[in-house]
């Protein structure tokens, strides 16, 4: 007979940032997530998802736009730029890949457990950028084009591609091939 599963271990030891949540507050971490953020479990644990984004309009922008996505599919995935909490780095802004299910998916921010994996590593963020520059950067970056970004942002292409100037500006890139390039190198 096999032994028992202990899924508090399992959930403790995952290899990526676990967290369970009811209307967008962390009820829950693991370890994992607690050193990515430079965080302790009792200063995440009963906090909203705020604490960990770089500003409240991204928070709001990301949960008004995950919503429908979470009531289609029942679950969502991006790349998006988050914020270390506390430490040696609190403040730090660092690209991160973020999924999550929703419990019940006629109610996407009732329940759910969300994935965090840092991507720092290999996506480090050097340039300054605003809200705005942050999304559509992160759009670029999962391949999606003008229209599609303006689509998923609720703003027109021109205003999109407005943005891109602006970052191609600030990353001195040549294109949007290169500003790509340059995104994903920091």
């Amino acid at each position: 007979m096999a032994a028992a599963i202990d899924y508090r271990l399992a959930f403790e030891l995952a290899p990526v940032g676990l967290v369970l949540s009811r209307h967008r507050t962390i009820v829950d971490c693991n370890q994992h997530l607690c050193e990515m953020f430079g965080a302790s479990r009792e200063q995440l644990v009963n906090q909203s998802f705020l604490v960990l984004y770089p500003s409240a309009l991204e928070f709001e922008r990301t949960g008004a736009r995950i919503a429908p996505i979470l009531n289609t599919r029942g679950h969502y995935a991006d790349n998006r730029i988050m914020k270390r909490v506390d430490g040696r780095f609190k403040g730090e802004t660092f690209w991160c890949h973020v999924t999550g299910r929703a419990f019940d998916r006629r109610a996407p921010h009732d329940a759910g457990i969300w994935t965090f994996e840092d991507l720092s590593s290999s996506r480090p963020v050097k340039a300054e950028l605003t809200v705005r520059e942050r999304e559509v950067a992160a759009a670029l970056l999962d391949g999606l084009t003008s229209k599609a970004i303006g689509r998923l942002l609720g703003i027109s292409h021109r205003t999109v591609e407005i943005y891109r100037a602006r970052l191609m500006r600030k990353y001195a890139a040549n294109s949007t091939a290169d500003l790509v390039q340059r995104l994903t190198a920091g």
